[in-house]
């Protein structure tokens, strides 16, 4: 493992005798994209705001970027550009006013105009907060995250209310932050952004870890290859390790046959597979002891 930017080792948050993260451990290297997924009430938005410095954790050691986020000094909050959930700014500035105004709480912040452009925001660059769409103020809140320059940016939640368009122009954005050398901590229910940009995932269900690794390299007990086709009308479906031997013998038969093998597809198990399938079956499983350190 490279350089560590996210060291979380035991990490537990109780509210009123209640755990809402038992025992979180995991590490994030600098210069890689990093995606929590987990369902509502999993316990990641708490996670991510203890990383952050906003709430106090119970138990277990965090460290960001070397230091302790609890302690909430000036030096760590200068390197790490944040994007909540729900952000607001003052609604009568510009764009550019609010980009610039924010610019002068770091050392040595991007250039503003430059910002605006990388987020997309160029045409809007002299309309008022208050006017823009809901896409483009979550542009303009990630603007705001990325003009200080930041080492290490958490994005919760980046892409909520983008059409598919913009979507697809905010991963360019954090494409681009990844080639920039930053650190990204991603979450997102939209699983695809999860599979399109991290290089490794984190999934949790009730405050506990499931599973954590590469999404290519994640799987369910399904895991392998799904290979159907179309017969009288219907979608036959087989499940196998290795397809070859299989499709083999399928266009063999539908050669001697002389018929066409109709709607042959070949596919993987897709994230959005794997975490419904893992954070089902995990429902159980985290009843049990938590790990222990």
């Amino acid at each position: 493992m490279g350089e560590i930017a996210i060291e979380v080792d035991g990490l537990r948050k109780s509210y009123d005798g209640v755990e809402a993260v038992r025992g979180l451990s995991f590490g994030v290297e600098r210069g890689e994209v990093f995606g929590l997924l987990g369902p509502n009430g999993a316990g990641k938005t708490t996670t991510v705001e203890i990383l952050e410095g906003y709430r106090e954790r119970s138990a277990g050691e965090v460290r960001v970027l070397g230091h302790d986020p609890q302690v909430r000094d000036r030096e760590l909050q200068q390197r790490v550009g944040i994007v909540l959930q729900s952000c607001g700014f003052y609604p009568r500035l510009t764009v550019r006013e609010a980009v610039e105004h924010m610019a002068k709480a770091y050392p040595r912040p991007r250039d503003p105009r430059e910002t605006i452009d990388l987020v997309g925001l160029g045409e809007k660059a002299d309309a008022r907060s208050n006017k823009l769409s809901g896409g483009q103020r979550r542009r303009l809140d990630l603007a705001l995250a990325l003009v200080g320059d930041p080492e290490l940016v958490f994005l919760d939640e980046p892409t909520t209310g983008f059409d598919p368009a913009a979507r697809r122009a905010a991963w360019g954005v954090i494409d681009t932050l990844k080639d920039l050398g930053k650190t990204v901590l991603l979450t997102t229910h939209y699983l695809d952004e999860a599979q399109a940009l991290a290089d490794r995932v984190a999934i949790v269900k009730d405050g506990a870890m499931v599973a954590e690794g590469p999404p290519s390299d994640l799987g369910p007990s399904s895991a392998g290859y799904r290979v159907s086709y179309l017969a009288g009308g219907r979608r036959v479906e087989h499940q196998t390790d290795d397809p070859t031997d299989l499709l083999h013998r399928l266009t063999g038969d539908a050669i001697a046959r002389g018929e066409p093998l109709e709607g042959l597809e070949v596919a993987r198990p897709t994230l959005e597979d794997v975490y419904l399938e893992l954070t089902e079956s995990a429902r159980c499983d985290v009843e049990q002891e938590p790990r222990q350190r």
